[in-house]
């Protein structure tokens, strides 16, 4: 009888399999005894390539070699992994293998990886398929007794090879397409493009545009103090007559309640309420709210990062470790929030594992410390009941929700801990009742006034209990009480002064939601309906878009916020003018991984799929064809300023600003930065426009500066800092005409705006006899005239909060002052110190921050 030769994903996960099969011997790469021989491969492989005679080399990337459809692929190995796919190869090919076992991931990547493997090696002896949820020794053991035939998996199998090769030929066709357009012109500029990885950038930059063109709409609130013989309490006035979408008004999205858009009608109100009594009625009610579902990757990620700051890339790798190196997770990569249906005994074989008992030598006791009570109270009450919002047949694909395993935890990092006792509160707070308040909302009548005051207590914690105080914040508290008849002292009547805001720009927690939710985007009902439940990308493949999305310079990551690059928006301007939709519309690329999943059912074949798919590469490639100059349709314009040059009229294009009579033309992006037609009507106009905030220098690190026109009408940056040559031969400054902004630290002459920076008087000039020098924007936060005047004048500005540090990105909020010999540095602001923790050591006191870091 032959051996069987299992191959995992991983050499990790090779040796597991190893240890719960028993009795392997190890050799230098592999596992074996007289039943198995146990192997890996390093994840992928192998990758598509072209075959020789269709492939064109990068250098001869143009039209006249376009579209490339090849009639099949070629596998080419991966060449830091060529190795270990010879090892691969050596082993399915020998006499005493006459079976092969597929271990890699449960999913389409792991047949992927596995079945190009096969293909590569040209065997023809049976497949079986090892399908692992959990990686605790028990669970690898069970999934040998049921074993996977090969043709059950042929489904997954297509469709893997169909994501494959689909994303093969649309990224290489459309990215040699784009790049010929945009290289027309001389040089070589790579344009990648993607089937999902740019209509996911199409939402970004949609974001952005909201966020630009958003013009912000004052509004006023109104705020009363109420005061009853109990105590006091707040009220805002409210429009009872308010219909939300029904009413003309709220049309706008920003329209509100509490919102009153005319200044007057709120003096009016607060004129009417001063000084009068109100009368009280109110209405109390319970409420109750269940615990969230258990976690699929989306949404494990999404909550990651809102929470701790992981990205989805760490967040997934973290998750994967705790899978397969640790084994106290279970199978990561799902798009799946509930168990099956047998899964009681396996659920309550894990509550006994977090209690402790049984959980073995070694584990961490102190992390098991903080679930033991809750998962005795499940077990105790038997909350593990049959429950649809958790074990659900209908609701788990090939993968099931993320949830810890029978395995107790020992030796994680900081970081896999913090992911692990998320996983696990989430996992016992489903079980728990729901969370109850009692929740009153009070309306205090004034001159026929109504203010709502909302109280919400809660009354019972259920679920909340798992998450103690960290769970409980910012629950609102209960309202004095009113009694019978009684009536309301109008003690304050306030008016609040605000605008609108524009949306708030995508974190990877919200883009993966966007992402997920594709679908929801589209504004066609029926289409709507028919895209329920498909997103752009797979749970297991959409960090890694947002990844190549940065790595390829069209979004950067500050903080948590994901900004898209002037790179995005000539994108995908190129992309709708030139009408090539499929790369832009989240719908149209929903559909193709609802086609995938369709695929993996059986339910459409994969000739049927890549016939459509060619097809769409064919008309990608056929419409950048159709453009024979690098001007594409646009929303573009004639600029209201002349040209410097001839005073001819100067047109906006897809890449520059260009005089219609001269060669005089400006590129639209500079450093990275995109002007937008009003900075350049300006530029045009006075010769020089800003400080700008915005660019970005070779590196990446982002940069501010004013531009010029030279005398050639070339652009130059003017970063307000001549060389000692030019300020030896300038001619003095006239700042008579200018209002000084108070005296200088060093010498006491006047300051002045002077280009991009606050200068004393003396500093400029032949006769230069100073150097005190302000940038008007530090860090990419601008300085505003008024807080230059109260640095001159009291030492110190206030608290601004948008300085960017240049080493980390980050934003920090710091006042300016003037230090030691009269430079300009940042103070921060102070904050008490935490209250140590009951039987904590007491730590070193740290050293304070100099006052007059110097602010460069």
């Amino acid at each position: 009888m032959g051996k069987k030769l299992i191959i995992a994903e991983k050499p990790s996960v090779a040796a597991d399999i190893a240890k719960a099969l028993g009795g392997l011997t190890k050799h230098d790469d592999y596992f074996e005894n007289d039943e198995y021989v146990v192997s890996s491969a390093i994840g992928h492989l192998l990758e598509l390539a072209c075959p020789e005679e269709y492939e064109v080399k990068r250098g001869k990337w143009s039209f006249t070699h376009l579209p490339v459809i090849p009639p099949h692929f070629a596998l080419r190995p991966i060449e830091k992994t060529e190795s270990r796919l010879k090892l691969l190869t050596k082993l399915i090919k020998r006499k005493d293998v006459d079976a092969l076992i597929n271990a890699c991931d449960a999913g389409r990547e792991g047949e992927l990886i596995f079945n190009y493997i096969a293909q590569h090696s040209k065997t023809a002896k049976p497949i079986q398929r090892l399908w692992l949820q959990s990686m605790t020794q028990q669970a690898i053991r069970d999934g040998f007794t049921r074993l996977r035939s090969g043709a059950d998996m042929s489904g997954l199998a297509d469709a893997a090879v169909c994501r494959s090769e689909s994303d093969w030929l649309v990224g290489i066709n459309g990215t040699r397409a784009m790049t010929a357009f945009n290289s027309k012109t001389g040089g070589f500029h790579l344009t990648t493009v993607g089937r999902v990885q740019t209509p996911t950038l199409a939402i970004v930059v949609e974001r952005e545009k909201k966020i630009r063109e958003f013009k912000p709409r004052p509004y006023w609130e109104v705020e009363a103090s109420f005061a009853v013989q109990a105590g006091e309490y707040a009220g805002k006035w409210i429009d009872e007559n308010f219909k939300g979408k029904e009413d003309g008004e709220a049309r706008d999205e920003h329209a509100r309640a509490d919102r009153i858009w005319d200044q007057a009608k709120a003096e009016a109100i607060r004129a009417a309420c001063v000084g009068q009594v109100g009368e009280v009625s109110e209405e109390s009610k319970p409420e109750t709210r269940l615990s969230p579902l258990l976690f699929d990757l989306t949404s494990l990620q999404r909550e990651a990062n809102a929470r701790f700051g992981f990205s989805a890339k760490n967040t997934l790798g973290l998750a994967q470790a705790l899978y397969e190196k640790h084994k106290v997770l279970t199978y990561p990569r799902t798009d799946s929030r509930y168990l099956p249906e047998d899964y009681l005994g396996t659920v309550k074989a894990t509550l006994s594992m977090l209690t402790g008992e049984g959980a073995g030598k070694g584990h961490d006791e102190v992390l098991l410390s903080r679930y033991a009570p809750f998962a005795h109270q499940v077990l105790a009450r038997n909350w593990v009941v049959p429950n649809k919002r958790i074990f659900n047949n209908a609701k788990v694909s090939d993968h099931f929700a993320i949830i810890p395993t029978t395995q107790a935890p020992k030796n994680l990092s900081e970081p896999e801990q913090k992911l692990y006792d998320f996983v696990v509160k989430r996992f016992l707070a489903v079980f728990f009742p729901a969370a109850e308040y009692q929740v009153t909302t009070r309306i205090t009548r004034v001159a026929s006034h109504p203010f709502k005051t909302e109280g919400k207590v809660l009354v019972h914690p259920g679920w909340l209990a798992v998450y103690g105080k960290e769970g409980q914040e910012g629950e609102e508290g209960n309202l004095p009480k009113v009694e019978a008849k009684e009536k309301a002292a109008t003690e304050e009547v306030n008016i609040k002064a605000t605008e609108t805001r524009p949306p708030p720009r995508y974190s990877e927690a919200t883009l993966l939601s966007a992402m997920e939710g594709a679908g929801k985007m589209v504004e066609d009902e029926e289409l709507k309906a028919a895209m329920a439940g498909r997103g752009l990308g797979t749970p297991a493949t959409r960090a890694q878009i947002i990844e190549n999305l940065i790595a390829e310079q069209y979004m950067l990551r500050e903080g948590r916020e994901l900004i898209p690059t002037a790179k995005a928006f000539s994108l995908l301007t190129l992309l709708n003018g030139l009408g090539v939709n499929e790369l832009t519309a989240p719908e149209l690329t929903g559909e193709w991984e609802w086609k995938l999943g369709r695929i993996e059912k059986g339910e459409m074949s994969r000739q049927e799929f890549m016939q459509e798919i060619a097809e769409m590469t064919r008309l990608i490639v056929e419409r950048a064809k159709t453009y024979d100059s690098d001007t594409i349709p646009g929303d573009f314009g004639i600029l209201k300023a002349p040209c410097p040059k001839c005073g001819g009229l100067v047109r906006e294009t897809y890449k520059k600003f260009q005089c219609s009579d001269c060669d005089f033309a400006l590129w639209k992006i500079v450093a990275g930065r995109q002007f937008e037609p009003e900075e350049i009507e300006t530029l045009l106009t006075e010769r020089t426009i800003g400080p700008l905030t915005g660019f970005r220098n070779k590196m990446g690190r982002p940069f501010a500066a004013s531009m010029k026109l030279n005398d050639k009408h070339e652009t130059e940056f003017d970063f307000g800092q001549g060389s000692a040559s030019d300020e030896a031969n300038a001619e003095p400054v006239d700042f008579s005409g200018q209002e000084s902004l108070g005296k200088c630290p060093k010498c006491a002459s006047p300051v002045y705006e002077h280009g991009a920076s606050y200068v004393c008087e003396k500093s400029v000039g032949p006769s230069k006899s100073c150097d005190f020098r302000s940038g008007k924007i530090i860090l990419l936060q601008p300085i505003e005239r008024g807080q230059m005047q109260k640095l001159l004048q009291d030492g110190r500005t206030d608290l601004l909060k948008e300085f960017v540090s240049s080493r980390t990105r980050r934003k920090f909020s710091a006042f300016l002052v003037v230090g030691p010999e009269g430079k300009v540095g940042f103070e921060f602001e102070k904050r008490e110190p935490k209250a140590p923790k009951a039987g904590a050591k007491k730590a070193a006191p740290k050293k304070k921050a100099a006052a007059t870091e110097e602010a460069g």
